[in-house]
């Protein structure tokens, strides 16, 4: 039996069609979401209060959908402000510098350093955390610093934000948006991630040795004076902001109580990936579980280092952490809200107003489709990646996966399998383009750890992840 298509499902695949065309353009699409969840409202409640008040209950809808992830990521990020300033990031990983011994060791070690950092404390601050401690060590081997940046961008940015397998934010999101658990679509995306981390990275080891060797490399330096070509005021204020964060002054904590404090917040993290396995925690209980521990270990250490200042200077941590972490999501919710709508938010929000058979504007979209349009597993798959390359076009890798959520569930309807592993792999295209390794400005953290264009670190980056893209699809065409 065919599903009847109406208005509202023409309007909400025009307004897709439409974003996707301004993400090709770099434009921004947070007002064009705005306008759909009016457009949408208007056709459904036929009031023009009605579809005003969308707009706002459809932002109070994404914003607790989100909720869990903002709160993780803000926590993280506070809790790594004191780790720095105390130096209990330093000793961390200090004893870890000694197997740094030859440019290829301080690749690889800085990268896999920097991905197990990642998981735990996102790829942002795991940069503030260990590149102020590593670049020194890996400058001093050989390893240039723009093959430094290289490395804490694919691993970090790319590899660990990829499959966030531990704060699960980026599953969250695609896994929402696909109508799937995230449990899921993190089981589907482990080949994927571990392909697209493997070809890419190999790849961009082998392309900096090449190079080295035909004395061809530019390592892209930035000098201390000015604003690097092509950055904005805005872009540059932030680069600013990432270095002072590593450079200010460290709070006296006597070396004992520093050493006992890096080998007991590790500890307490891996407890945590322990109770996970054990009781099988996934999703938002998992996530609860490390939130809560960073609380813990941002509190004592604070109370440890501030001493009489404590209480007030957990306060400001957290105000910090809540600053990053809803600057980073701000541009999400406008743009989750209206994907969240190809679902059951639109129901909820604006009433049964779908025909009756209607499972959903994307899931009668997609059946619609299979009705008309032969698919396939090749097909989904090179759409998938497509999709997600150019939603992370605006430098977010977040704020466009929803959409790619939204594309794999259509075109899982309509193929009839394959919804976790097309949602993984637009997941994994988006995070790789626009969570950190092509797009300029949102390579700044990274590059200016390292004190390298953010434009030249894009370049570099450019090949090697489009070849781990073009094989991490195929791959995903046999899994569909």
């Amino acid at each position: 039996m065919g599903i009847q298509l109406t208005a509202i499902h023409w309007v909400y695949l025009a307004f897709i069609v439409f974003i996707m065309g301004l993400l090709i353009r770099r434009r921004d699409t947070t007002m064009i979401c705005v306008v759909g969840i009016f457009a949408l409202g208007l056709l459904a409640t036929e009031t023009l209060h009605g579809s005003v008040s969308g707009i706002f209950s459809s932002f109070i809808y994404a914003t607790k959908e989100l909720m869990g992830t903002i709160m993780i990521i803000s926590i993280i990020v506070a809790m790594s402000r004191v780790l720095i300033r105390t130096g209990i990031n330093e000793t961390m990983v200090a004893p870890l510098t000694r197997f740094l011994r030859t440019p290829a060791m301080a690749y690889w070690g800085i990268g896999l350093i920097m991905l197990v950092t990642s998981f735990f404390f996102w790829p942002s601050p795991a940069v503030a955390l260990i590149g102020a401690v590593l670049l020194p060590v890996a400058l001093r081997v050989g390893l240039p610093a723009l093959g430094a940046a290289m490395a804490m961008n694919l691993f970090g940015h790319g590899i660990a934000l990829s499959g966030d397998y531990i704060i699960q934010g980026a599953p969250k999101l695609t896994a929402d948006a696909a109508g799937l658990p995230v449990s899921s679509v993190m089981e589907a995306s482990v080949p994927l991630v571990i392909v697209m981390g493997v070809v890419t990275t190999v790849a961009a080891f082998w392309m900096m040795r090449r190079d080295l060797r035909k004395g061809t490399w530019r390592d892209g330096l930035v000098s201390g004076a000015g604003t690097p070509a092509g950055l904005t005021a805005e872009n540059e204020e932030q680069r600013a902001q990432t270095v002072h964060g590593i450079d200010k002054e460290s709070l006296k904590l006597s070396p004992t109580l520093r050493k006992t404090l890096a080998i007991l917040i590790p500890l307490l993290f891996i407890l945590d990936v322990t109770v996970m396995f054990l009781l099988k925690l996934q999703g938002g209980d998992a996530t609860a579980l490390v939130g809560g521990t960073a609380v813990f270990i941002l509190i004592a250490v604070t109370l440890l280092a501030h001493k009489s200042q404590g209480l007030e200077q957990v306060t400001s941590y957290l105000i910090d952490g809540f600053v990053f972490g809803f600057k980073v999501f701000g541009p999400v919710i406008p743009i989750a809200a209206f994907f969240y709508l190809g679902d059951a938010a639109f129901t909820e929000l604006f009433g049964k107003v779908l025909p009756e058979a209607s499972h959903g504007i994307v899931n009668d979209l997609g059946v619609a489709l299979a009705a008309s349009v032969p698919l396939n597993g090749v097909v989904g798959s090179v759409t998938l990646t497509i999709t997600g390359a150019i939603t992370g076009l605006d430098g977010s890798g977040f704020s466009g996966i929803s959409l790619a959520g939204s594309i794999a569930h259509l075109f899982a309807t309509a193929i009839g399998s394959g919804a976790a592993t097309l949602t993984a792999l637009g997941q994994v295209a988006a995070i790789w383009v626009g969570g950190g390794t092509l797009i300029p400005w949102a390579l700044i953290p990274a590059a200016a750890i390292c004190g390298v264009s953010p434009f030249e670190l894009a370049r570099r980056n450019l090949k090697p992840v489009l070849i781990g893209l073009a094989v991490t699809t195929v791959v995903a065409m046999f899994l569909v």
